[in-house]
């Protein structure tokens, strides 16, 4: 299986608030950094290098940007119960760049979701367990703040785990 994912690393001062909610309700934790999903999980024909060149021809006019992420949404539909950081600056930009990347060749994997820009920090199975996870993280302050400077293309790996294959930096 060839799955890719095209994503945002961002890299926080206080990162390990966030990693330490991560350990706690997201099972994904220990196998994929904390990110912001781009272009959602999809099986492509193209070629590393098409791929590479896709990126730098849709971005070629995305600089570096940046984001704050700060509160927490709870969403349940048909894949589960998530916990979310709520991204409050640079939300246009990442929602402008979701869009870019959905056009042409990846056209085919758009599922036509209402795409809001946000961190996965928990996934949680049972709906009484997901209302306490969402009030004990609700508690959290804290703001994240950082630049964006580039997006990467992971490959997930046979055993789920997070193979980073391509990185595209913005140009200032």
């Amino acid at each position: 299986m060839n799955t890719k994912t095209i994503m945002i690393f961002p890299e926080f001062e206080n990162m390990d608030v966030i990693n330490d909610i991560r350990k706690k309700y997201d099972p994904l934790a220990n196998l994929v950094a904390p990110h912001i999903t781009l272009v959602f999980p999809f099986n492509s024909e193209l070629t590393n290098e098409e791929l590479s060149l896709y990126l730098k021809k849709s971005l070629s006019g995305i600089h570096p940007f940046k984001v704050e992420l700060q509160g927490f949404s709870k969403q349940q539909d048909r894949h589960g119960n998530y916990l979310f950081l709520n991204v409050v600056q640079g939300k246009e930009i990442i929602k402008n760049i979701h869009d870019v990347l959905y056009k042409d060749k990846l056209k085919q994997f758009d599922e036509g979701y209402n795409y809001i820009p946000h961190m996965t920090v928990g996934k949680i199975s049972s709906v009484d367990s997901f209302n306490k996870a969402f009030n004990d993280v609700s508690k959290c302050n804290a703001k994240f703040s950082t630049a964006i400077k580039k997006i990467s293309v992971e490959m997930i790996g046979e055993h789920g785990e997070s193979i980073i294959i391509i990185e595209h930096e913005f140009l200032n």
